[in-house]
């Protein structure tokens, strides 16, 4: 086998291996909010502190920013075409992990937030790969955190405290985005660009 066929065979397995973590992210942040955080409210979400002041978010929000980076990933490494797809199966799961009321919220927020990361991404990863996950998923979020709440509720109360968990998530990443930067240019290797 050739060099460039085993790197485009590593890419793929690598690729397949986010598109597994960004699936497995849905359900998990949906398993987080009923029972992962500080404070559990009766019939609520799970919350964790996310800033000052008692500023928490429900606990699903970490899974959800990590969601965002690992759809940059899935294009990064298999190609707009797949990562359109998550999005699509990813939507999908969203409608299968949440009570029926949340439902519309969800899938819509879902959508709406991962194509707008797509949007956003895209045209930056030329510019640099941490500057293209960090811009899109700060777009990503704001809109996930928006769209949802104003949906699910009618209001946008916990707006800063989504936001800011979503943040930290992502936040908490780009040091393995950095690495994964860094090893791509000593293999030499280009993100896929369609």
């Amino acid at each position: 086998m050739t060099i460039p066929a085993v790197l485009a065979q590593s890419r793929s397995r690598e690729g397949f291996g986010f598109l597994v973590a960004y699936a497995a992210c849905i359900p998990a942040a949906n398993w987080f909010i009923q029972h992962v955080g500080t404070t559990c409210l009766p019939n609520g979400p799970c919350l964790i502190p996310v800033g000052p002041r008692g500023l928490s978010a429900p606990s699903g929000v970490l899974m959800i920013g990590l969601a965002l980076v690992l759809r940059d990933l899935v294009q990064r490494r298999l190609g707009v075409r797949w990562a359109f797809g998550a999005i699509a199966n990813g939507a999908a799961l969203s409608a299968m992990f949440v009570p029926p009321s949340l439902i519309v919220a969800s899938v819509a927020a879902f959508i709406l937030s991962e194509a707008a990361d797509l949007a956003v991404y895209t045209p930056l990863q030329r510019r640099g790969l941490i500057l293209a996950v960090l811009a899109s998923s700060v777009v990503g979020f704001v809109v996930d955190s928006m769209l949802f709440l104003y949906l699910a509720f009618g209001n946008l109360d916990y707006l800063i405290g989504q936001i800011l968990g979503k943040f930290w998530a992502v936040i908490v990443t780009l040091p393995a985005i950095a690495w994964l930067k860094r090893r791509d240019e000593v293999v030499e290797t280009k993100p896929l660009v369609q």
